[in-house]
């Protein structure tokens, strides 16, 4: 295996990871007899838990359009999981915020990503999970951006 596998490897990897907790997510919320939410939905309130509540945030975030996040942002209200709410800074402007629902869903998440946690740490062993969380948590930096030529350039 070159170099280069070993970073697509990665690279893949964590997308892999990510859609095991999301699923994983899923079936303990299901469990919990909460509705089903879609991968979207799941992200926005992913966004909501990191502290990101104006929607066209959460869009660039996400990598959608505005239109999108608002569709799936109006799901979420008819769900009764958000609420759009205003900004204290600036009227014109919307804001998600979680409902009680939302919130108690919320707090079922988290109990649903301990006990993800501790299944890593058997299947994977503690001193390696613990490794991977504290890697996984540095400060990556700004995203790259790329020159027509492929040449990288930090993002300011």
């Amino acid at each position: 295996m070159t170099a280069e596998d070993d970073v697509r490897h990665v690279l893949l990897s964590l997308l892999r990871g990510f859609y095991w907790f999301d699923e994983g997510l899923q079936n303990y919320l299901q469990a919990r007899g909460w509705p089903v939410v879609t991968r979207p939905q799941s992200m926005v309130m992913a966004n909501l838990v990191l502290g990101v509540q104006r929607p066209s945030d959460i869009a660039r975030n996400m990598g959608v359009s505005r239109q999108a996040i608002h569709a799936t942002i109006n799901q979420m209200v008819e769900l009764g999981i958000v609420e759009l709410v205003d900004d204290p800074k600036n009227g014109r402007v919307k804001l998600i915020a979680p409902t009680k629902m939302g919130e108690t869903m919320r707090v079922d998440a988290q109990a649903s990503m301990i006990l993800m946690g501790e299944e890593l740490g058997r299947r994977l062993g503690k001193p390696n999970f613990l490794k991977a969380a504290h890697l996984l948590a540095e400060d990556w930096g700004p995203p790259m951006t790329f020159e027509a030529e492929g040449v990288k350039t930090p993002k300011s």
